[in-house]
């Protein structure tokens, strides 16, 4: 019953979306997903990573069967693109294949292994339509927000000594090589998401259920209360604000002066401006940073190659995030203490809220919260006295890791000492 509601709300709120975006003119997420099973999608990376999601429930031979069918469709769907010169994209074998195992979830499949199977459909059409769900949002925000708070963001960013500044020359140093380099790694962080959560559900096709928590969890959570903190906190990023830097289009005329990379914007006292209705207001939380940081958190029980490639995509989404312009520091702060808060609460709710649990959420919820109303009402306190706030301010985020690590390791099954041999008397 819990996943039947779950599955009603998420349609509810996907049709909530589709009205919303029709209303601005434009198609909504069910539309844009549904186009993608004729017409070439938007990610062919993203479609297979969330098949791959959804075969986690099979055995190998019906994960080759169901890879090869889905090769087969998209090599079909290429020739005929490429014979009526059509937009190449793959990814359609993929979806093909999804739409499928779940008719034949509900056509053939009884018992526990309907809903098994039905879970894994869930969970990769949710990482699918997470995108375009996402792509909505950011359409709502831009019309519903026409003033944003950049300046406010900006001026609390000296306190961290502006590293959004500091990273784009850097970034900009590098040349194309290391621009390009961040920008797959920014673009593809789901691919990512989902190589941790293969290796997290690995056994589930042995065990023919699911783990209690898992990253696609606190993924999917982190992209459906996000987007309600850019309503609340507008902000565009430093590269549409102050200039339009070395690889990419900035604000253009709505930019307050072409400062981005190399001059920090002075310390004046901020108010709210007027933008355009079409840059997205989503910086404030960090969802990039966030997501990275769930990354990293879920790598550190796997392998050591797995624990490698989690610290590298964290640190490279935040030299993206800041190289490129897209974010303020005092936004990445906020993205590190709410994706370290939710994941506490996911693992809190799976095995039971305890006193510990619920102090670390709250504890995490406040913090963020006074990170939102510092930025707002003290930002020129911040700017004016940087080696007060700024030590407060990475202080604050370190408390929540230091406090999610102790509690997580006490929630930790102990290991059980390993049984030693009585000794035997001697014959003499």
């Amino acid at each position: 019953m819990l996943w039947t509601a779950a599955a009603v709300v998420a349609f509810g709120f996907l049709v909530a979306l589709e009205i919303a975006a029709r209303h601005y003119g434009v198609a909504g997420p069910i539309t844009n997903q549904a186009r993608e099973v004729i017409f070439a999608p938007k990610s062919g990376p993203l479609l297979y990573a969330g098949m791959a999601l959804m075969m986690v429930v099979f055995t190998w031979r019906q994960r080759f069967i169901a890879l090869g069918v889905a090769v087969c469709i998209d090599v079909v769907f290429f020739l005929v693109r490429w014979a009526v010169d059509a937009e190449m994209m793959f990814g359609n074998g993929a979806l093909w294949v999804i739409l499928g195992c779940a008719v034949i979830a509900v056509t053939r499949r009884t018992g526990q292994e309907r809903v098994l199977l039905l879970k894994g459909v869930g969970l990769s059409l949710l990482l699918v339509a997470g995108r375009k769900t996402g792509d909505t949002w950011l359409l709502i925000t831009s019309k519903t927000r026409p003033t944003v708070l950049d300046q406010y963001v900006a001026t609390a960013d000296h306190a961290l000594g502006n590293p959004s500044w500091l990273a784009g020359r850097l970034v900009s140093a590098t040349g194309p090589v290391g621009a390009h380099v961040l920008d797959y790694v920014y673009i593809q962080l789901a691919v990512a998401a989902v190589i941790v959560a293969l290796y997290q559900l690995r056994n589930v096709s042995v065990e023919r259920r699911f783990p209690g928590h898992h990253l696609v969890r606190t993924f999917l959570v982190i992209g459906l209360l996000g987007p309600a903190i850019y309503m609340i906190f507008p902000v565009v990023g430093p590269i549409f604000t102050y200039g339009t830097g070395a690889f990419g289009t900035g604000g253009e005329q709505w930019a307050l002066a072409d400062l981005w990379p190399h001059t920090p914007p002075p310390v004046a006292t901020p108010h709210a401006i007027p933008f355009d209705e079409i840059t997205p207001r989503n910086c404030m939380p960090s969802l990039h940073t966030a997501w990275a940081t769930t990354i990293f958190i879920h790598s550190r029980k796997g392998p050591r190659l797995l624990r490698y490639a989690g610290v590298f995509w964290l640190v490279a989404t935040l030299g993206a995030t800041l190289g490129f312009g897209y974010h303020y520091g005092v936004d990445i702060i906020a993205g590190v203490v709410f994706a370290f808060t939710i994941d506490a609460a996911l693992r809190s709710l799976d095995r039971g809220w305890d006193r510990a649990g619920i102090q670390l959420v709250a504890y995490g919820a406040t913090v963020f919260a006074l990170l939102l109303v510092s930025y707002r009402f003290l930002p020129m306190q911040m700017a004016t006295y940087p080696w007060v706030f700024g030590p407060l301010l990475v202080l604050a985020m370190l408390s929540v890791v230091q406090g999610y690590a102790r509690t997580t390791k006490l929630w930790d099954p102990k290991p059980v000492p390993a049984q030693q041999p009585e000794p035997q008397p001697e014959m003499v």
